[in-house]
């Protein structure tokens, strides 16, 4: 075996387990830019490489970590994508990244993504000029929900103007990038 294998995989099995989940993750952001869909065999070779790795580097216990998280990866999203929110290959991303991640980091990742995926769609909503017109129909909504009766509420009008969703595989990658920072 040639020597430079070793410390590869000693530095996979440790501080570098970030390093292949990051670089999958930007190939996701990338792809859902450009065709605005994350393919399934980006998804299915995502999940099955992590449970790889974490059975190679980690035995039973880290295949059983992999499968929690790839469980919590789909939790967090599921009810978004069912309400209209996400699509379902943002789902299956992040369910995904969780068998690289395990519980504990895809949870820290759901966290950082919101945060970006925030901080993204403020920005697409400023970029549009349509920000003032979405925070008055959110407060309107706000307002209607705490002041108005059951009977007889009447929702808002929403702002005429409609923008296209936000690959949020973005987001998914910059809540990765901002993961890497803080725990690497």
């Amino acid at each position: 075996m040639p020597e430079f294998i070793n410390p590869a995989a000693a530095w996979l099995g440790s501080g570098g387990n970030l390093a292949l989940p990051l670089a999958l993750t930007l190939w996701i952001a990338w792809d859902d830019i450009k065709t605005r869909r994350i393919p399934n065999y980006l998804t299915l070779g995502t999940a099955l490489s992590g449970l790889a790795y974490n059975l190679i580097f980690h035995g039973w216990a880290g295949l059983q970590q992999g499968i929690i998280g790839m469980i919590l990866g789909f939790s967090f999203l599921i009810l978004i994508y069912i309400w209209g929110g996400m699509g379902a290959g943002d789902v299956k991303a992040f369910a995904a990244l969780g068998t690289w991640l395990g519980p504990w980091l895809i949870l820290q990742l759901f966290c950082c993504m919101g945060i970006a995926g925030g901080i993204l769609a403020l920005g697409v909503l400023w970029w549009k000029g349509m920000l003032w017109a979405e925070i008055k129909h959110g407060w309107s909504i706000l307002l209607n929900l705490i002041l108005c009766t059951p009977d007889g509420l009447k929702a808002p009008t929403p702002p005429s103007q409609t923008i296209e969703g936000i690959p949020y595989g973005v987001a998914m990658a910059l809540g990765m990038v901002a993961l890497v920072g803080w725990v690497g």
